[in-house]
């Protein structure tokens, strides 16, 4: 008899990038939000069935903080006369590229990255191929290439790449450093460049998280003139009842959260950067941010959308994630004061947003 398959325990890890593939395409269904790719990374999703009103809420707040934090970070880089870098990190079945790549900021865009298991890259690669309207982003043809078995693609611009982010920075993410005699590094030092990591530090050790974090801060410290950033979106301050209920569902799946632990509080949060020697961190709650850092008429647009009758439910859930956002300026010199404006900013009361 032919032994049992061995178990694969990132299975169950893997499966939450579908949780948050159906609650985005629900958010953009229900018109919370406008995305017009996210169709094509769903399998049959003109079936799937849409998100209670608390998930597409929460999904609006979490996207319209991100983009508006990566929005940012492209405008001050055009400001500082240079194209930006952008490092999607256990990216999934994200359509920010997409979403940048057709808009007005399209051509600040430099390098767009994305990470994640051989397992994602792979649905994703074959997901780009089939789409005309995925691949034509990118570029002509002949300029995309597939690689290592389909599960990456290299474009002028978009990268796919396949790797786990638990091992040796130096290992799996050396490709974006090193250069070869037929091209360039990926990653160019002296540019800025912004990483985002969409509930992804949470499922890896503090020191797995660390070390990443860590990795690409030396990069950029120690060479060139660049500038980095990081974006995380993540759980928290799961030591209460709501948070031991949510530990135990997910415990039913398979899936711990060893990476929320050190983080009790969300003043706790920023040290994920202050204590890897980045200049400047700040941390909010999904829940502040809808409540202030939201442009209002946007509010009262998505409040027309659908009943929502459990609010002390959704400001339950909103406080438990947190945006946080750190930034590391080695080599600006007297050249921080536009970078420190990067960050969420508040909205008065019936503010248009700009």
């Amino acid at each position: 008899m032919l032994p049992p398959p061995p178990h694969d325990t990132d299975a169950p890890i893997r499966l939450t990038d579908n949780d948050a593939a159906l609650a985005k395409l629900s958010a953009v269904r229900q018109n919370y939000l406008s995305d017009q790719f996210i169709k094509h990374f769903v399998p049959r999703a003109s079936f799937q069935p849409s998100r209670p009103p608390l998930i597409n809420v929460g999904t609006f707040v979490r996207t319209k903080a991100i983009d508006d934090l990566v929005n940012q970070w492209m405008d001050l880089s055009s400001r500082e006369g240079k194209k930006c870098q952008i490092i999607s990190l256990g990216a999934g079945s994200d359509t920010r590229f997409w979403q940048l790549a057709t808009g007005t900021r399209k051509d600040c865009l430099s390098k767009y990255i994305e990470v994640d298991f051989p397992e994602i890259t792979m649905k994703k690669a074959m997901a780009i191929k089939k789409n005309k309207d995925l691949s034509v982003v990118l570029g002509a043809p002949a300029d995309i290439q597939l690689g290592q078995g389909g599960t990456a693609i290299s474009s002028p611009i978009y990268h796919l790449l396949p790797t786990d982010l638990r091992g040796d920075p130096s290992i799996a993410l050396g490709s974006l450093t090193a250069a070869t005699e037929n091209a360039a590094r990926l990653l160019d030092p002296s540019l800025p460049t912004l990483l985002i990591f969409e509930c992804v530090l949470a499922y890896m050790s503090p020191q797995e998280s660390d070390t990443l974090l860590k990795w690409f801060h030396t990069y950029f410290s120690s060479r060139g003139d660049g500038i980095l950033g990081a974006i995380v979106y993540e759980m928290f301050g799961l030591g209460d009842s709501f948070g031991r209920v949510m530990l135990s569902n997910l415990k039913t799946r398979n899936v711990s959260l060893p990476g929320a632990v050190p983080y009790p509080t969300l003043e706790s949060l920023p040290s994920r950067f202050l204590n890897l020697d980045y200049a400047s961190a700040h941390a909010l709650t999904l829940k502040d941010i809808r409540r202030t850092f939201i442009d209002p008429i946007e509010l009262d647009r998505i409040s027309k959308l659908e009943m929502l009758d459990e609010i002390e439910e959704l400001d339950l859930v909103l406080a438990h994630y947190a945006i946080t956002w750190g930034l590391s300026t080695a080599h600006l010199g007297n050249r921080k004061a536009p970078w420190g404006e990067w960050g969420l900013k508040r909205r008065e009361q019936h503010e248009e947003d700009e």
